[in-house]
């Protein structure tokens, strides 16, 4: 076992808050260092996985989260052109305890935000990493801060620690968090989407509460070519309202809310993977290390699995051989589920007239035989394959 260490943690987004909690947790000296003045989540609602479930028990942050999330049971997708469905996968049963929990980020943010305080990490605002000199960290005000047992970068996508060069992804998304509308004709439990193609990709989530709401929410979804977004505001609402209404009457309701292109928020994504995620008293996280679409829906669960082995590891081996260990680890979980990410999302987010087709009339049937039902629900909950191979999430 490690001695207790003294370890930087860059970035007080979902996985080094969660990183944060399970080292501080074990005893260990952390300090968390973030850009912005006071530590905010930036980013959509999203379902945290069974396997991401588990690591937010682990630290403490679980029961928070459940309270905030609402569970779904499937995610059910359909052809707005003739209205047959192209996606379904059940987590179980509803009411099994087996599911999606779909959570508004904010939420999420609070709960892994509390339980790393209460393990006794320190949380320093107002501090934009830049650059690492061995154990020290560089900050944009050119100071520094260490040396450090341990530097861990989890500054997300836009990294200036990690090298991975990843590529940019020929669609995005516009999304917004809404009150959920009284008397909403969707089914209650389900992430709702509807398809027109690939180049049209509409979603529905319930994302639950969060800190002063008094009602439960709605996240919402419309795919956007990667260059499209400003001709999508330059439009207006109207035209965007009416393809919705055309398309998917039902969630109207839920559309009505925005009266302000400003409301709805666009990312880009990006798809890459780190092929070394450390190196002597570093180690790399989440987004910095690898980046994908959100099809799986896997981004912040897969960021809190590399939080929690390399936590495992440290716990369990001196820190040259626990980088190792957390590198090997988590290697063929993120190779599998990003390959399958960079062959799903073209069936539902490109401009093929292809792979719609060939998603319609074949790969949806075919899902339907036994046991690919199985394995898809275990590819959408993070355990196709173990995701930590000899490291336990217990």
């Amino acid at each position: 076992m490690t001695d207790t260490l003294d370890i930087s943690i860059a970035g007080a987004g979902i996985g080094g808050l969660t990183a944060a909690a399970a080292l501080a947790g074990q005893g260990h000296r952390v300090q968390v260092f973030d850009r912005f003045a006071r530590p905010a989540p930036v980013g959509s609602g999203l379902v945290i996985q069974p396997v991401g479930q588990a690591v937010l028990q682990a630290v403490g942050a679980g029961n928070e989260a459940l309270a905030r999330g609402a569970r779904i049971w499937r995610m059910h997708g359909i052809e707005a052109g003739n209205g047959r469905t192209v996606l379904k996968v059940d987590y179980g049963p509803p009411g099994a305890d087996r599911f999606g929990l779909a959570i508004q980020r904010p939420a999420l943010f609070d709960a892994v935000h509390r339980a790393a305080l209460s393990a006794g990490a320190k949380l320093v605002s107002g501090r934009e990493v830049v650059a690492r000199r061995g154990g020290r960290l560089v900050f944009a005000t050119g100071e520094t801060a260490g040396p450090f047992d341990l530097v861990i970068d989890a500054t997300g996508a836009n990294s200036r620690l990690s090298p991975l060069a990843s590529l940019p992804l020929p669609f995005g998304a516009i999304w917004a968090t809404v009150p959920w509308p009284d008397g909403l004709a969707l089914p209650e439990g389900q992430l709702c989407q509807r398809y027109r193609r690939a180049n049209r990709m509409i979603g529905v989530m319930p994302s639950g509460t969060r800190d002063g709401a008094e009602r439960d929410a709605a996240t919402i979804f419309w795919s956007l070519p990667a260059d499209g977004y400003d001709a999508w505001r330059s439009q207006g609402l109207a035209p965007w309202k009416a393809e919705i209404a055309a398309l998917w009457p039902e969630a109207m309701p839920v559309f009505e809310q925005i009266d302000d292109p400003d409301q709805m928020q666009f990312a880009r994504y990006t798809h890459g993977t780190l092929r070394k995620v450390t190196a002597p008293g570093f180690a790399i996280i989440g987004d910095a290390a690898h980046r994908a679409s959100p099809q799986l829906g896997q981004g912040a669960n897969m960021a809190m699995l590399d939080a929690w082995a390399l936590a495992n590891a440290v716990a369990r081996f001196p820190l040259d051989e626990a980088l190792r260990h957390y590198r090997m680890s988590r290697r063929w979980h993120v190779w599998i589920y990003q390959a399958m990410s960079r062959a799903f999302t073209p069936q539902y987010q490109s401009d093929s007239r292809v792979l719609p087709v060939l998603r319609d009339r074949l790969m949806y049937p075919l899902s339907a035989v036994p046991p690919i039902p199985a394995i898809l629900t275990r590819l959408v909950c993070g355990d196709l394959i173990p995701p930590m191979a000899s490291l336990s999430v217990d």
